[in-house]
C-alpha cells in the first residue's frame, strides 16, 4: 500500500522550502523504498529551489542520503529490507553507447524510480537527481541503492551521494592523481576539499589549496592541503608555479566553475598537465582564450561528471577507508539538523559557513 510521509519540497522559484505530506506509492518492479536515516544539504538542492536545473517544479529536494531498504518491488535482486544503503543518481543502464564500450561511469541512460511520489493532491513530485531524500521515505530504482557497512555513520556516509564523492573522484578518478604528484585545487567548499582529501589520500607530494576566504583554507589544512593561497592577495597563478619548482601543477582541479578560475587551472598546470573542471558552470558563462595557448601545450582537459564514479565499486571502497580512519569523511559534517531547519541551512551553506549541515531523521 501507498504510504504518507513528511517530506521537504520547493514549490515555486526561489520561494522557501516547506515540509509536506507526500505520498510514497508501491513500488515497480525494479524500484525500492528506502527509510531515510540522514541526507545532506547541498548546494544542488538550492540551485534547483532556484530554477537553476530546470521548472519542473514541485520539487522534493534531497539526495545525497543513506537509509534502510524498506521493502522492493518483486524484480528487484541488488538489495533486500533491512540493507544499510547509500543513495546515488548514477544507476547505470548497461546497454547504452557507454557502458557497451566498458565505461559505465559515464552511463548516459540512468534508472530512476518506474512510478512519481505525489503531493496528498495527486501532484506528481519532481525529485532531485532522481532521488528526493529530503523526506522520512523515498522511492528509488534498485540501480540508486549501494549497499554499504552498516557500522558507518549514516551522516557521513550519505554524503559520498553527491559532493563528496564529485570531489574525491574529481581527484582519483578524473584526475588520475598518484603519489608524488603535485595538485591544485581551487574552490575549497565541500567538493574542494574532497578533492584534497582524495590527492591526500593516494599520496600526492605536495596540495596546493586556492581560495577567496581564509576559514575555507583553514579547512583545506584540515583535509591534507600542505599550502594555501588566499586569491584575494596572491596571484594563484603565479604562487602555484612558484611552490611547484616553477613548472605548475600536475593536476590542477576548478571546484568553483568559472571562467576566471577554470583559466587560472589551465595556466597554473604543468606543461603536460591536467586540468579537471568539476565546478559546475552556468549556462551563461563564456571562455575566451587564444587558441595558440591550447595548441603549445600538452595534457588534459577534463571534466568530472559525479566524479567519474561507480558507486557499487567506490563506495564501499571509501566506507572501508573511512572505518579504517584512512580517510576523514567525518570532518565534513558541520552540523546535524531536521527536515524544518534545511531553509536557514541553505543560508549558512550559501554564506560559506558550513561545509555540510546534515539532516538526520
Amino acid at each position: 500500500m501507498s504510504q504518507t510521509v513528511r517530506g521537504v519540497i520547493s514549490r515555486e522559484k526561489g520561494k522557501p522550502v516547506e515540509v509536506t505530506d507526500i505520498v510514497i506509492p508501491d513500488p515497480g518492479p525494479n524500484d525500492v523504498v528506502v527509510a531515510i536515516t540522514a541526507c545532506g544539504v547541498c548546494h544542488t538542492d538550492l540551485t534547483y529551489r532556484d530554477g537553476g536545473i530546470n521548472d519542473n517544479y514541485p520539487f522534493l529536494l534531497g539526495h545525497e542520503a543513506s537509509g534502510t531498504v524498506e521493502s522492493v518491488g518483486s524484480a528487484v535482486t541488488a538489495v533486500a529490507p533491512g540493507d544499510f544503503v547509500v543513495l546515488n543518481w548514477r544507476a547505470v543502464c548497461g546497454q547504452c553507447r557507454a557502458c557497451k564500450r566498458g565505461r559505465p561511469h559515464l552511463c548516459f541512460d540512468t534508472f530512476n524510480a518506474s512510478v512519481p511520489m505525489t503531493l496528498t493532491d495527486g501532484t506528481e513530485l519532481s525529485p532531485a537527481l532522481g532521488i528526493g531524500a529530503f523526506a522520512d521515505k523515498t522511492l528509488v530504482h534498485e540501480g540508486q541503492c549501494t549497499k554499504v557497512d552498516p557500522s558507518a555513520d549514516p551522516a557521513v556516509a550519505g554524503l559520498l551521494g553527491c559532493g563528496v564523492m564529485a570531489g574525491l573522484g574529481a581527484a582519483i578518478n578524473t584526475g588520475g592523481v598518484t603519489r608524488d604528484d603535485t595538485v591544485a585545487v581551487i574552490g575549497c567548499g565541500g567538493v574542494g576539499d574532497a578533492a584534497i582529501a582524495g590527492a591526500a589520500l593516494v599520496g600526492a607530494r605536495r596540495i596546493i589549496a586556492v581560495d577567496t576566504d581564509d576559514t575555507k583554507l583553514a579547512w583545506a589544512r584540515d583535509f591534507g592541503a600542505t599550502d594555501t593561497v588566499n586569491a584575494r592577495t596572491q596571484d594563484p597563478v603565479e604562487t602555484i608555479q612558484e611552490l611547484t619548482d616553477g613548472f605548475g601543477a600536475d593536476v590542477v582541479i576548478d571546484a568553483v566553475g568559472r571562467p576566471e578560475t577554470w583559466k587560472q587551472a589551465f595556466y597554473a598546470r604543468d606543461l603536460a598537465g591536467t586540468v579537471v573542471l568539476v565546478g559546475v558552470p552556468t549556462p551563461d558563462m563564456q571562455l575566451e582564450m587564444p587558441l595558440v595557448d591550447f595548441f603549445s601545450r600538452g595534457g588534459s582537459l577534463k571534466s568530472s561528471w559525479y566524479g567519474d564514479c561507480l558507486p557499487e565499486r567506490d563506495f564501499p571502497t571509501l566506507i572501508s577507508l573511512y572505518l579504517q580512519g584512512r580517510l576523514p569523511l567525518e570532518k565534513f559534517v558541520s552540523e546535524r539538523i531536521g527536515l524544518d531547519d534545511i531553509e536557514q541551512a541553505f543560508h549558512r551553506m550559501h554564506g560559506g559557513e558550513v561545509l555540510r549541515s546534515v539532516v538526520v531523521l
